[in-house]
């Protein structure tokens, strides 16, 4: 199984119903560029609504280098391939900068993941996790990454790094590319042709033809349907 169809997965599943937050849409465009993964600024807003977006976008939380980190442990969680770019790419990080000021309760847990990972980097290797190859990141990324396997002592940073996991993910795919990359389309109009030929055959059935030219055809989509007297359709 690829990427694609694992993240398929991930987000029709459990996550799917945890997607807190949508991208924003044109008439919010007067909102600074780094609103763009904002959860508050897609649909109608209050005047209200609008204030506290502008509010929560002129203050800081994270620390630069805690955004560092940030940007290691997303393009982890969600690199770029040659389908889809990194999540760094549509601003992950920025997006969780404007959901911890939103819902402040996940400041703690959050502050305080990215602090074990400078203690655990100190532990395993002698120096902060900024500082850290590659491959070192990897290891210890890994020691959380897979809940069945961690360690109990590991338990409280398996729950934080799930719940940045979730965070990227629910940034990720609330983006146009996201959206894209999971191949969603949302609502799109249909055509009713009639039941498929291979059911009415399974079943014996067979359209009488004189309904056959009143079913909707695409290039008649704008067409009104026009009924009798006695409310049958005549075209």
């Amino acid at each position: 199984m690829n990427r694609r169809e694992n993240l398929k997965l991930l987000f029709t599943g459990s996550l799917g119903t945890g997607l807190m937050l949508t991208g924003c849409s044109p008439e919010e465009q007067a909102l600074p560029t780094n609103a763009l993964l904002t959860g508050g600024t897609k649909g109608y807003r209050t005047d209200e609504e609008r204030q506290r977006d502008q509010e929560l976008l002129s203050e800081t939380f994270f620390t630069e280098d805690e955004m560092k980190k940030l940007d290691v442990l997303v393009d982890i969680i969600i690199p770029k391939d040659s389908e889809s770019p990194s999540a760094t790419e549509v601003k992950v990080p920025e997006f969780m900068e404007f959901i911890v000021k939103d819902m402040p309760h996940f400041q703690t847990p959050m502050r305080g993941g990215l602090m074990w990972l400078d203690y655990e980097a100190d532990e395993k290797f002698g120096k902060p996790f900024l500082e850290l190859s590659n491959d070192q990141v990897i290891e210890i990324v890994e020691l959380v990454a897979w809940p069945d396997k961690a360690a109990p002592e590991y338990s409280g940073a398996v729950k934080w790094f799930n719940m940045l996991r979730d965070l990227t993910c629910s940034g990720y795919f609330s983006t146009e590319a996201g959206w894209k990359y999971i191949d969603y389309r949302g609502n799109q109009p249909n055509v009713w042709d009639g039941v498929p030929q291979e059911v009415m055959d399974k079943h014996g059935f067979k359209l009488p033809e004189k309904y056959v030219p009143l079913y909707l055809k695409p290039e008649e989509r704008g067409i009104v349907a026009q009924w009798d007297d006695e409310g049958n359709l005549i075209g």
